[in-house]
């Protein structure tokens, strides 16, 4: 008999540390964000446009860094409500301590399928991102020459609801956005974040629009018991110019 407990104790052992694992009290950070951006979208032709943004987020009520991010790309119109796009972007992420404020680098290749669906007078947009992202190590609070790769894979609902035939008057903006990832390092937090907004989107020229509303941001971090819940006021800026040939605008 005692052959027999200790031939199972190991296996016993291992179930009750999982279980313990899994009972872990969940600890969740509360913090307020500010996030504004220029999106840019530039046609050069009937079938190409030039992607390019620039991201700005702070926290604690406009005190503190967030992060500071790029991102520029090519993309190609497959149909007036189809296209894909493929970029690459850079971040600058803050990881403040006591003493010191660091800035995590991150590296991104983002590649993107944007479908536009008109529903009545409803605007339905679906967003399809796949990203590879390499973000430097941390260790006892100093950058590291190591990078951690993740595959992250990003869908986006997003609804815009018109109130007048003026598209000079504010319309509707609605969207949410589920972020799951996969990659080695990635162990205990496959899904990684769920942004959900709700806003206005403001018309200002026939090439240049804005969105402004509050963001409800739920994010698991790496070790999967703790989690950032982000209040974030977003403002982000749409930048749309066309590059063509008054002789080549008339095809969509």
């Amino acid at each position: 008999m005692y052959l027999q407990l200790n031939k199972y104790l190991p296996v016993l052992f291992l179930i009750f540390s999982l279980n313990a694992a899994a009972q872990r009290t969940r600890e969740v950070q509360h913090q307020n964000h500010f996030w504004t951006s220029i999106n840019t979208q530039a046609r050069i032709s009937n079938k190409i446009f030039l992607v390019g943004d620039f991201h700005v987020r702070r926290t604690n009520y406009l005190k503190n860094n967030n992060f500071y991010y790029t991102r520029a790309g090519v993309g190609y119109i497959i149909n007036k409500n189809l296209s894909v796009s493929l970029s690459g972007g850079h971040m600058w992420l803050a990881n403040k301590t006591a003493t010191t404020e660091l800035f995590v680098n991150e590296n991104r290749l983002v590649q993107q399928v944007q479908l536009n669906q008109p529903l009545g007078k409803v605007q339905l947009s679906q967003r399809f991102r796949l990203e590879e992202r390499w973000i430097q190590k941390v260790v006892n609070n100093e950058l590291t020459d190591n990078y951690r790769y993740s595959t992250r894979y990003r869908y986006q609902l997003g609804l815009n609801i018109p109130l007048s035939k003026n598209k000079y008057v504010p319309s509707i903006a609605l969207s949410d956005e589920l972020m799951l990832q996969t990659g080695k390092d990635i162990v205990y937090n496959n899904f990684d974040q769920n942004r959900l907004f709700a806003g206005i989107k403001q018309q200002i020229t026939p090439s240049l629009a804005f969105d402004f509303g509050y963001m409800h941001v739920w994010q698991q971090r790496l070790s999967g018991y703790q989690y950032n819940l982000n209040h974030t006021i977003r403002w982000f800026f749409y930048w749309q110019p066309d590059f063509r040939k008054k002789h080549t605008t008339a095809n969509p």
